[in-house]
């Protein structure tokens, strides 16, 4: 069982292109995944809030996002991809839509290098102190880790995607991975425990799950309170040898594993409910 409130700090909607168009640049086409699909997968799992975050194929047309949030009403949070001249008046619309987050995605169109942080850093961190918004980082590991001392002077709290991207099969005395862990331990940045398929080659291979699960209790360890855990559902992905134009299945990603995951990543239902539940509240306000 889950602890009450539980939240999925990372999901994307995608919806039929008609309605809502991609970019013409996308890196890669997925097929819909609705609102609805949402709410299965949330009951699935048990989790009563989750936190959708706009994928980089819509760019910075965050109109799906905010539909979204409106159709959960209430039950969700958002973080979006803006332009760094985005007025004052559309932040708030998108606060009073839900919006909490503003998500820099360098990973998705290959531009994952240290400066790029830098920069992102340096252009939101301003305009977003004091409004309880957050940035969320998609990048390397070696992008993060050289960015990482400057997280500490930020007005505003940092979070890591997708484990920082640090590889399941990282030795925990890798320079970059001390860097990350630092930061998580000081409080100034929180870490995404998801989307295992990005950083390990075979999630379902018990060695290199083992491995994983290793890296994550050692995440918690340093400090429970900046860690958060998402599903990254509905898992999309570029099918090898498919253009980006052309629709790529999702990843299988079943339930059942990703509780198994949950379950290693956080095995103690103080942890969980920590992770899960107190953790979310404080950064997103569900």
């Amino acid at each position: 069982m889950l602890p009450a409130h539980a939240c999925d700090c990372h999901v994307h909607v995608v919806a039929p292109q008609a309605g809502y168009p991609m970019t013409a640049d996308r890196p890669y086409t997925p097929g819909p995944a609705s609102v609805t699909d949402l709410r299965a997968h949330l009951a699935r799992l048990g989790l009563a809030h989750a936190v959708i975050v706009q994928p980089s194929i819509y760019g910075t047309d965050n109109r799906l996002l905010i539909d979204s949030l409106h159709a959960l009403d209430g039950a969700a949070r958002g973080v979006a991809v803006l332009d760094t001249d985005v007025t004052d008046a559309e932040l708030v619309r998108l606060h009073d839509a839900g919006v909490r987050g503003v998500r820099v995605n360098l990973e998705s169109v290959g531009a994952s290098d240290p400066a790029s942080v830098r920069r992102a850093l340096a252009a939101w961190a301003g305009r977003l102190a004091g409004q309880g918004w957050h940035i969320q980082i998609y990048a390397s590991l070696d992008a993060i880790a050289s960015a990482a001392p400057a997280f500490g002077r930020l007005p505003v709290p940092v979070v890591l995607d997708h484990f920082a991207m640090i590889p399941a099969h990282a030795s925990l005395d890798d320079p970059r991975v001390q860097a990350v862990l630092q930061r998580v331990g000081d409080g100034s940045a929180y870490i995404k425990l998801s989307a295992s398929y990005r950083v390990c080659p075979d999630p379902a291979d018990l060695a290199q799950a083992s491995r994983l699960a290793a890296l994550a209790q050692a995440i918690v360890r340093c400090n429970p309170e900046r860690v958060l855990w998402a599903s990254d559902w509905p898992h999309t992905q570029r099918e090898p040898g498919k253009p980006a134009t052309e629709v790529s299945a999702y990843r299988r990603v079943p339930a059942q594993g990703l509780r198994a995951e949950l379950n290693a990543w956080l095995p103690q239902a103080a942890t969980r409910r920590q992770v899960l539940t107190a953790n979310p509240a404080v950064l997103y306000g569900l």
